[in-house]
């Protein structure tokens, strides 16, 4: 027993040995500034505001309070949080590799023999107690079980990152769908408003007709015009209900419980991106897709070190104490215990070929990591850079579009108001009003898209979030 203890220990001594490459975060040349950041208006958040989550930002209770329950029940999270529950457990069953497996049994037979047999006696019966305590130990000679350790921790960091992704693309799907909502509705509100005063120009219109004053001809354009209004009021109405519809799937409901809940307008909720301390450093170090890309770089770094390892002599110790005897009374007794120590190689080095293509496989899976993490990045920073202009553009289209609809609303009023004192005809008050409707539409439409467009700049940035809000998971070793 001394022997094969002592090659233990040998084996012990020289563990630290762990072959295959280390993971090393690749280096990306990144800018130092965003381009377009300084195309973004100051934000009007005050310093105490940008404490809380930037859906807590937008002043609207009912849009936080859709947030909170999204990141409790939606399903997709669900999913997510499961493949991290199995990324740990299979960490945790990967860290039991690294010690010994131990087993124990025990049995008792009883074996009849013939009389008859050649060489029979009259000892027929013969019965055999035994207990047993085993143990089988890989010796990590050469590091195998240990990357395969830093495999699976890489592979559980990842899935915390892919949570982590998911949850901010199901806040940013639900804000971006909330003020869709509020916008559809208030583009209701407009068209149905400007169907009321092309009723009452039609009413008046009759009257002047009847009265003499007007023609038929004016009375069918009158008629067109409302018309044409009230056919836009069943796709916003359609609209409308589909934003329902996915704001309760994404809470984790049937599509049509929010709607009593929803169906009173509201103002579309605003949105002051902040991004005055941003940098394309501060942005990738918040990342999740980012930050999982590298753990999974990570991970297949370290299945190069498991596989390279089946090139050299797997050492595997093992071990057995127990007790035989033939009645049970005797199990315990010193003369009865049983051991066994061994120490067993395993070397594949006549299999190489295969060994040398699983080493190549791991290295080209490397590789592809290695690229899509390049790629992620760069589409971190698109997705921010397009989310910048576009939130900028869409705030100044807003304003011009607040312009024209003023304008456009008093010249209704003023052509209205000539119509009646028979200064202008019917023509001037349909297309001052036709005006209108379309500068107040394109206006609610504006705005909405100038909110959604800065829910898209938090959700590139992943930033807004005082706190990540997925569980965060120890692994052995912090980030």
């Amino acid at each position: 027993m001394v022997r094969p203890l002592a090659l233990s220990l040998l084996a012990l001594a020289l563990s630290a040995c762990t072959v295959g490459p280390d993971h090393v975060r690749p280096d990306m040349p990144i800018p130092g500034q965003f381009v377009r950041a300084t195309e973004l208006p100051a934000a009007a958040a005050d310093v105490a505001d940008r404490a809380a989550p930037f859906w807590g930002r937008m002043g609207d209770p009912m849009l936080a309070s859709l947030v909170e329950e999204a990141l409790v029940a939606n399903h997709d999270l669900r999913a997510a949080l499961a493949n991290l529950d199995r990324a740990r457990a299979l960490l945790r069953g990967a860290r039991f590799d690294q010690a010994p497996t131990i087993t124990a049994g025990a049995d008792a037979s009883e074996t009849r023999a013939s009389r008859d047999q050649p060489g029979g006696s009259d000892t027929r019966v013969v019965r055999s107690y035994a207990a047993q305590v085993g143990a089988q130990w890989e010796i990590d000679l050469f590091g195998r079980v240990r990357r395969a350790v830093e495999a699976q921790q890489a592979d559980a960091w990842a899935s915390v990152g892919d949570l982590d992704a998911l949850q901010v693309a199901v806040v940013g799907e639900l804000a971006r769908t909330y003020v869709d909502l509020r916008g559809q509705q208030e583009r209701l509100r407009v068209a149905r408003a400007n169907a009321d005063v092309q009723r009452e120009t039609l009413r008046l219109v009759d009257a002047f007709d009847a009265a003499g004053r007007g023609t038929a001809f004016d009375t069918a354009r009158s008629r067109a015009q409302l018309a044409s209004t009230e056919a836009r009021i069943p796709a916003l109405e359609a609209a409308e209900a589909i934003a329902m519809h996915r704001l309760a799937v994404l809470t984790g409901r049937m599509p049509g419980e929010l709607i009593e809940r929803l169906k009173t307008p509201a103002p579309i909720p605003a949105v002051h991106a902040d991004v005055a301390d941003e940098t394309p450093a501060s942005l990738l170090r918040r990342r999740p897709d980012v930050t999982a890309a590298e753990h999974r770089l990570h991970a297949a770094t370290a299945r190069i070190g498991v596989s390279t390892a089946d090139l050299f002599p797997r050492l595997t110790l093992g071990g057995l104490l127990g007790t035989q005897a033939t009645s049970a009374g005797d199990l315990f007794g010193s003369g009865s215990r049983t051991g066994i120590v061994a120490l067993g190689i395993d070397w594949s080095f006549l299999d190489v070929g295969r060994v040398r293509a699983r080493i190549r496989a791991a290295e080209v899976g490397a590789d592809g990591a290695l690229a899509q993490y390049q790629q992620t990045v760069l589409l971190a920073l698109e997705e921010t850079e397009s989310a910048f202009v576009r939130h900028a553009r869409t705030q100044r289209e807003a304003g011009h579009l607040e312009r024209s609809a003023a304008d456009s609303a008093e010249a209704a009023r003023l052509a209205r108001l000539r119509f009646e004192a028979g200064a202008s005809g019917l023509l001037d008050v349909l297309d001052a009003e036709r005006s209108r409707l379309q500068a107040e539409d394109a206006l609610v439409d504006a705005r909405a898209r100038a909110a959604a467009s800065g829910v898209a700049v938090y959700t590139a940035l992943a930033g807004g979030w005082p706190d990540r809000v997925a569980t965060k998971r120890t692994f052995g070793h912090t980030r």
